[in-house]
């Protein structure tokens, strides 16, 4: 098939698209309130954060939020069996890969894409707080990407939570000497996100956070709360 052809069916795809638009809309709408974890997928369960990520998706749950992950292993199979642990929601936007990545045992409802921007799309629309546990290129990617979209309003401002200090100190430092140093950013946009080791303090974040729009939804729309 030459590119002329393959360019051809590229109408198309905008079908399949929508129908993953359409399919995560209809899926996700009834678990907001909600809380997207990410990490690692290569985290083992022996581990000290697929532990502790157990802990705070429970902790979360147990606070009335739904946990949605990318469905896969590691961190994202520790968010959701913390929450089946604790009798919460627990969702699972598993990513189609070359190598197949699985959907984990702890998935309660799941949901499947082809397009890594259409999955982006339903970890921000039905989230009021994000938590980065320690991960790669892909945890780094959905972190920098709900910041952006913060920093330039194009989405409802809601807390980002980094879980673990030593893992994100070096971060933390480049920003300071590299970005903020050379006026890439500003001070105020590293007040986007908190860092802690805290998970109290990440769940009454996350949880002051939520009462406070609540409370701005109702004054706003006369009593009715929409996500």
């Amino acid at each position: 098939m030459d590119n002329e052809d393959m360019r051809s069916k590229d109408t198309w795809v905008v079908f399949k698209i929508m129908g993953e638009f359409v399919e995560g809309f209809e899926t996700l709408r009834p678990v907001w309130p909600s809380v997207s974890i990410f990490g690692s997928a290569r985290a083992p369960r022996r581990s000290r954060y697929y532990k502790e990520t157990v802990k705070i998706a429970s902790m979360l749950s147990h606070a009335g939020f739904s946990i949605i992950t990318g469905g896969g292993p590691g961190i994202m199979e520790a968010a959701n069996k913390g929450a089946d642990l604790a009798g919460g929601r627990s969702i699972g936007l598993n990513i189609k890969l070359p190598f197949e990545q699985t959907t984990n045992e702890f998935v309660h409802t799941s949901v499947d894409f082809n397009y890594f921007f259409a999955r982006k799309v339903m970890f921000v629309k039905y989230a009021c707080g994000f938590v980065g546990i320690p991960g790669g290129f892909g945890t780094m990617d959905e972190i920098f990407e709900a910041l952006t979209l913060i920093q330039t309003r194009k989405i409802h401002d809601f807390p980002v939570v980094l879980y673990g200090t030593e893992y994100w100190s070096g971060l933390l430092e480049w920003l300071h000497e590299g970005p903020l140093k050379e006026r890439m950013i500003s001070r105020k946009d590293l007040q986007l996100f908190t860092v802690t080791d805290d998970k109290d303090e990440l769940v009454e974040i996350i949880q002051r956070h939520y009462v406070r729009r609540q409370r701005s939804s109702r004054q706003h729309l006369g009593g009715h709360d929409t996500p």
